[in-house]
């Protein structure tokens, strides 16, 4: 019996090409260097992504020019000068997805994530690290969420009106999902209900961050809101 050959079979599906370029863009360990630094949601220099992947600046733009060809970062110009940044928080959510299957390469691998990162930082523009995780399992066990964590109850949207949390009426992209946390392994909160709690601690000054870092830390009066409002007690 013979077998025929059909169009799709022989030529590659646009999707399946975009796929595989997507992944070449993301095979080189200076390239994911770079994206990594560009998870703290700023814009960056290609200066400073330099220092960041221990390249030189030949060889980073390069590598930017790559990044940008396929979508995973833009360009703003200021002036002078050009800024860096992630396309947007669906490629945070895909870099976040990446680390954690990374760290699932082999069973139950002793993590070399530094502690203070596994406990606090930023994926984006939202919170992520144990910390993070806690408030999900929080907001879950309160009723906050769904119980699929892709939506806020009528529960969670009053208390997030309570504490000031301020939602996008119509947001352009998820109001809430549970984003895989890569060092814990269990869910934090992404969308835009975690986008708009990390602002809330932010301008109540119950976190910091370390300019360049993806760092975050806890302020006095944060770890006292942490407990009394999220029932989380901070180290």
């Amino acid at each position: 019996m013979t077998l025929l050959k059909t169009q799709r079979d022989s030529e590659p599906d646009a999707l399946e090409t975009s796929m595989a370029m997507i992944a070449s863009a993301l095979s080189d360990p200076s390239r994911v260097s770079i994206l990594c630094a560009l998870m703290d949601g700023r814009a960056w220099t290609a200066t400073e992504l330099s220092a960041v992947a221990g390249v030189a600046a030949s060889t980073t733009s390069g590598h930017l020019s790559r990044l940008l060809s396929n979508g995973l970062v833009i360009c703003l110009t200021q002036g002078r000068h050009r800024y860096y940044s992630l396309a947007g928080h669906h490629i945070a959510g895909l870099l976040e997805n990446l680390m954690g299957v990374s760290m699932h390469t082999h069973p139950a691998p002793p993590s070399s994530t530094p502690v203070y990162l596994r406990y606090a930082r930023t994926c984006y523009d939202h919170l992520a690290g144990e910390l993070a995780v806690n408030i999900y399992d929080f907001m879950l066990r309160e009723k906050w969420l769904e119980a699929d964590g892709v939506a806020l109850t009528s529960v969670g949207k009053a208390h997030f009106e309570k504490l000031g949390a301020v939602l996008n009426s119509r947001p352009r992209r998820k109001p809430s999902c549970p984003c895989l946390d890569w060092s814990e392994r269990r869910f934090h909160l992404g969308g835009d209900a975690g986008s708009a709690l990390m602002t809330l601690f932010l301008q109540k000054e119950w976190i910091t961050r370390t300019p360049g870092y993806r760092e975050v830390n806890v302020t006095d009066s944060g770890r006292s809101a942490m407990f009394r409002l999220f029932n989380v007690k901070v180290i």
